[in-house]
């Protein structure tokens, strides 16, 4: 299909997490439409090698293509971190991560140079959000402290997101993030957002936090209008959902992640 203006963005996910960056898109870009794909039969990413996730990748990228989509985004961190160089190759259309914007961002809110990173362990375990901070701050120097937080995901997912048993979770991973000198948290992992609450209560209210969603959306927001890709307002945009496995219980977590009802999902297979 012909990209243009009037085209869908695609993201892809392994699960669910990856609504958190398409509602940040959905507020940022309210007239655009989107195709989301998780891919639930074979989630969780991140225990998976490199070579691995990169294949499926590439899968889900091709199968957005394939519907004519005008923009990527990678909104799984554990692919934004091995896969995006092989899917910048491989695609026709810009491709957006979500490590990058959230690192950025980071660096633009932090005062005193000490930045924290929380995520899941396989995306602590890659150092990508370490590197592109490095990287990024260049001879100004940044001061990073990265820890992987597991069970924040089950939290999320359960709705668990108030109350004890979250709060406890929360100050036993953060409580010594402020007295190590950092400033500025990188929510690193799609399932953070939900329990910003309780993350922002653990750290203190010294620690800003930095949602790699909403940065993520804000340069697919920059990218569109640099390329002359912004969809015009007019009639409502349509947003659809796939899933590889059964939909029942992506529709009825998902929800939570998007804010918003999600009526339905297509199971589709990319079995190869």
């Amino acid at each position: 299909m012909r990209q243009g203006s009037h085209s869908p963005i695609g993201v892809f996910d392994s699960g669910v997490g990856g609504l958190t960056v398409l509602k940040a898109l959905m507020s940022h870009l309210p007239h655009e439409s989107t195709l989301y794909l998780g891919d639930t039969a074979r989630v969780p990413y991140g225990t998976k090698s490199g070579e691995v996730v990169t294949r499926y990748s590439l899968k889900n990228a091709g199968f957005l293509l394939e519907r004519g989509i005008k923009l990527l985004v990678v909104a799984c961190n554990t692919a934004s971190a091995v896969a995006l160089p092989a899917l910048s190759a491989a695609l026709p259309v810009p491709v957006v991560g979500v490590i990058a914007p959230g690192a950025r961002a980071a660096l633009r809110r932090t005062r005193g140079g000490g930045v924290g990173v929380i995520g899941t362990p396989g995306t602590i375990r890659s150092g990508a959000y370490q590197r592109e901070l490095e990287s990024a701050a260049g001879s100004e120097g940044v001061k990073v402290k990265a820890r992987a937080c597991p069970l924040f995901v089950p939290l999320a997912e359960e709705g668990w997101l108030a109350g004890d048993v979250p709060r406890m979770v929360a100050r036993e991973y953060l409580e010594d993030f402020a007295r190590s000198g950092v400033d500025t948290l990188v929510l690193g992992c799609t399932h953070y957002p939900l329990l910003k609450d309780v993350i922002a209560e653990a750290v203190g209210p010294q620690v800003s936090l930095v949602d790699s969603a909403e940065a993520t959306a804000e340069v697919v927001a920059a990218l569109l209008e640099e390329q002359g890709l912004l969809a015009a307002a007019g009639g409502p945009p349509t947003h659809h959902y796939f899933v590889t496995d059964v939909p029942e219980r992506f529709v009825e977590v998902g929800a939570r992640f998007l804010g918003r009802p999600i009526h339905s999902a297509e199971q589709v297979d990319l079995s190869f």
